[in-house]
């Protein structure tokens, strides 16, 4: 597989993550953010550990980013635009599992524009 171009991933990543770094990580301080997902050895849920690493990307500059960084931005994309298509029809999103685990990850599907 050819290497994504660097603008690509950051576009597709803008396209993700609709959420700011400030309300992203005032979300990841919520009780509710801690109670979903699926939880590693330390307790911390990968989405929430990736949602800690998004707040860091939304504030580094793109000349800072590294391949790692963009890996990561790839890997969240991908992620949003899987659980998107999950959309549970039968109960209610705004306090749903799905939706708290996507807004760890940086996307709100409930946020307009």
């Amino acid at each position: 597989m050819a290497a994504e171009d660097p603008d690509t991933i950051r576009r597709e990543f803008g396209e993700a993550v609709n959420m700011t770094a400030s309300e992203l990580e005032t979300w990841l301080g919520t009780d509710e953010s801690r109670a979903v997902g699926q939880k590693d050895g330390d307790g911390e849920s990968t989405g929430h550990a990736s949602g800690r690493r998004i707040v860091d990307l939304l504030r580094t500059k793109k000349d800072d980013l590294t391949d790692d960084d963009l890996a990561h931005m790839r890997k969240v994309h991908g992620y949003v635009r899987r659980h998107l298509a999950q959309e549970p029809a039968t109960e209610d999103v705004e306090t749903s599992r799905w939706r708290y685990s996507l807004m760890n990850w940086g996307h709100d599907p409930l946020k307009k524009g």
